[in-house]
């Protein structure tokens, strides 16, 4: 199928320009030249160093920390490229921050995942690709095309080379359930739900049980994000407490604020953590219990197949 629209550029703002390489490495194309940096009175400019007349223009960047300066740059380079008539302008958010401000569950707060999506489609964003969002629905706040993707695949071809005997895949709670299902059938494991119960607005966590067999077996903790550890640090705790043997923690999203991944790497009841490169996972963060996943050659093969318009569902068929 020819191209419908001209040349593909690929664009990275700051938040994480090693994946925005590593995604043009796949796809053997340059990384598009771009300027992004704050003035001295913290004002974000943004400046497209080449022509994206009618070109087929993607903007890489998860929101990361620090997350609301990650959205402002990327809201204005889709801003630059539209003034700049780039033919199409795609926004390539591997980690989509405030996902799980999806909906009203108190009083009187808002719901910030529709906020974000208003604001990329007010910019000029005429499609996105995300990667395992937190809440599905997240998907249905845009009115523009959105390519949802998933790391599954990678986390069970990583986990079956181990060669685990005796493995239960555990959802980290009720909502991972339908997910770690998934990756509980590919991995022919059984599933385990760890039932918990949030204490605050603060990611404090009160672990309440095991629902499953885990006495003896290798578990396998899923979840789609890590970011304090503290979802994660309770239910090793309590799988152990439960007879779980070897426990393994995979998500997609490490995020792994402050000294989360310290906090993890002083939990001997998880032996290793699996995530992948959606956010930077470096400097303080990469301990040696820790495993990065790169997620690139999805990204890249997601990317050239909405270049060439054909589908992007049949990766995962």
């Amino acid at each position: 199928m020819s191209d419908a629209f001209g040349e593909m550029v690929v664009f990275s703002g700051n938040a994480h320009r090693e994946l925005a390489r590593r995604i043009c490495d796949y796809l053997n194309v340059p990384v598009g030249r771009v300027e992004v940096f704050k003035f001295a009175n913290d004002n974000t400019f943004v400046r497209i160093l080449q022509n994206v007349r009618q070109r087929d223009v993607f903007i890489v960047q998860p929101t990361a920390e620090p997350v609301n300066d990650r959205i402002m740059e990327m809201l204005i380079m889709i801003d630059a490229a539209q003034r700049a008539s780039a033919g199409r302008i795609t926004a390539v958010i591997p980690y989509y921050s405030y996902a799980r401000t999806d909906k009203k569950d108190q009083p009187r707060v808002p719901i910030t995942a529709r906020l974000i999506a208003d604001l990329l489609e007010t910019a000029g964003t005429d499609r996105v690709i995300m990667v395992d969002l937190h809440a599905a629905q997240v998907q249905g706040f845009f009115r523009v095309p959105v390519d949802e993707l998933t790391a599954l695949p990678k986390q069970v071809e990583y986990f079956q080379e181990k060669g685990l005997e005796n493995s239960v895949v555990v959802a980290t709670d009720i909502g991972i359930s339908k997910r770690a299902r998934d990756f509980a059938d590919r991995m022919n494991a059984p599933l385990a739900i760890i039932e918990k119960r949030r204490t605050s607005n603060h990611d404090d966590v009160e672990t309440l049980n095991v629902i499953g067999n885990v006495d003896g077996r290798a578990a396998i903790l899923f979840d789609d994000e890590i970011s304090t550890g503290g979802t994660v640090i309770a239910a090793a705790e309590a799988l152990a407490r439960f007879g779980a043997t070897d426990i393994y923690a995979c998500a997609t999203h490490g995020v792994l604020p402050e000294d989360a991944s310290q906090r993890l790497q002083q939990t001997p009841e998880i032996r290793e953590v699996v995530v992948t490169d959606t956010v930077p996972v470096n400097g303080n963060k990469l301990t040696p219990q820790i495993t990065v996943l790169s997620i690139a050659d999805l990204l890249g093969e997601a990317i050239s197949r909405i270049h060439r318009g054909e589908s992007v569902g049949a990766m995962f068929t």
